[in-house]
């Protein structure tokens, strides 16, 4: 077994022939070791803690928090040296796994790529069959994960397994307008359209085509997708979106008459930031609605401008309501957040005056990261997975710590931040 660590921020060491249990103490001796490069030497100090000036600017951030990404990986496979107990075929497992992957591009550490190798391995088998059925949105988001292993090793098990999900998009359930149903057999998912589903469903739809042809179709069929999202579930009075629409109006949450539910769930918002980015990046210029999704990403923009959290530089769980009683600054969504602006920004989307705001997300996202007893970095107040629901409903979510939700969305934010790597995230 080889695995390779970073001792200080400068120098690499290759650690040959370990045993899981050694490669475990080391990479918590690395987290530990990088953690005094940035100053933090004490269990509990915030990161934050790091950063001198309050105000936060971008160039000062970084300068502080340049190997961040590579601690919190370490931290994460310190915690489950076995990537094949590491989690379950689902979105939330392959969400931190593509940010580990966008880690192992900038570095070029194998220890990062095996891991992911052997957690797909363990789900997919020697004819490239998946061990869990695509029967929703949220079992299509790991094909990413198969189709950037692909794009570097071409192993044609990869391929065919990544085939089988974009087959599924063919037959796929629809509402009568078009848009995909948050899940196939799940009863009450049917002829539902969730947020979250864009990003679980579009991203991997486009590189599947980059790699294997078909792009005209597919940008056609994403931006549908995010303008029907769009057309259903966005608010006029603020311009944020609703977290799901149920075309029946049989849902509990669903209102009369337009059926979109009642709340505007902050990591629901987050997805769709996302995932209209991600689309925007590959979506050709003379597309005839590309304009229209830029102006649906400024609106979007702006209103995430005027929700965030003046004190903490975070948004809340229930976004447009930070004074209600029992609301709470939700780490995930706050990342996803500051990704989009950050994207959106260097793309000439939007305005650069936009930079503060995504600083202050930047810097406020920090505090909610410490040093566990243990040595290892922690990640806090994370929403556990979600469904619909009403606002009671979303402030009785767990606030968890090192949810994968959090860790994946925070080292891809993250990564683009400092290193804008988002873009060779789509293969060519």
């Amino acid at each position: 077994m080889k695995l390779s660590r970073l001792t200080n921020s400068a120098r690499l060491v290759s650690i040959q022939n370990e045993t899981e249990s050694d490669a475990c103490i080391n990479r918590r001796t690395f987290c530990k070791d990088a953690l005094l490069t940035l100053g933090i030497m004490s269990a509990g100090i915030p990161l934050s803690a790091a950063v001198k000036d309050k105000k936060a600017t971008h160039a000062v951030v970084e300068a502080s928090t340049r190997d961040l990404s590579r601690i919190m990986v370490d931290s994460t496979i310190a915690r489950y040296p076995n990537a094949n107990s590491f989690g379950q075929w689902a979105y939330f497992t392959s969400l931190y796994l593509f940010g580990q992957y966008m880690v192992y591009m900038r570095t070029g550490d194998e220890a990062y790529l095996n891991y992911i190798h052997t957690w797909i391995d363990s789900h997919v088998n020697s004819k490239g069959g998946i061990n869990h059925e695509i029967s929703g949105l949220d079992y299509m988001q790991p094909g990413n994960v198969l189709l950037l292993l692909y794009a570097s090793a071409h192993d044609e098990r990869y391929r065919i397994a990544a085939n089988t999900i974009r087959t599924r998009y063919d037959t796929y359930p629809r509402t009568r307008d078009g848009g995909f149903w948050h899940s196939s057999i799940e009863e009450y998912k049917q002829h539902e359209l969730w947020l979250d589903g864009t990003y679980m469903a579009l991203p991997f739809l486009l590189r599947y085509a980059r790699l294997f042809g078909g792009e005209d179709a597919a940008c056609d069929t994403a931006v549908q997708q995010l303008l029907l999202d769009y057309l259903h579930n966005h608010s006029t009075e603020n311009g944020l979106l609703y977290h799901a629409y149920d075309e029946r109006g049989q849902a509990p949450w669903a209102q009369p008459g337009n059926h979109h539910s009642s709340v505007f769930w902050s990591r629901s918002i987050g997805w769709y930031s996302m995932a209209l980015v991600d689309v925007l990046d590959v979506l050709p210029k003379e597309h005839p609605h590309r304009d229209e999704l830029i102006s649906i990403l400024q609106k979007l923009v702006t209103s995430l401008a005027d929700y965030q959290d003046a004190k903490t530089g975070l948004w809340y769980q229930v976004l447009d309501q930070p004074s209600l009683a029992g609301n709470w600054t939700e780490t995930s969504s706050s990342c996803m957040f500051v990704y989009a602006m950050d994207v959106a920004i260097k793309r000439g989307h939007v305005g650069a005056k936009y930079r503060a705001a995504a600083a202050r997300g930047y810097a406020g996202i920090l505090t909610q990261i410490s040093i566990g007893a243990d040595g290892l970095l922690d990640i806090h107040n994370i929403c556990e997975g979600t469904d619909v629901g009403d606002t009671a409903y979303y402030l009785a979510r767990k606030r968890n710590t090192n949810d994968p939700h959090g860790l994946g969305s925070f080292l891809i934010m993250n990564e683009e931040w400092n290193h804008s790597t988002a873009s060779m995230a789509f293969p060519h």
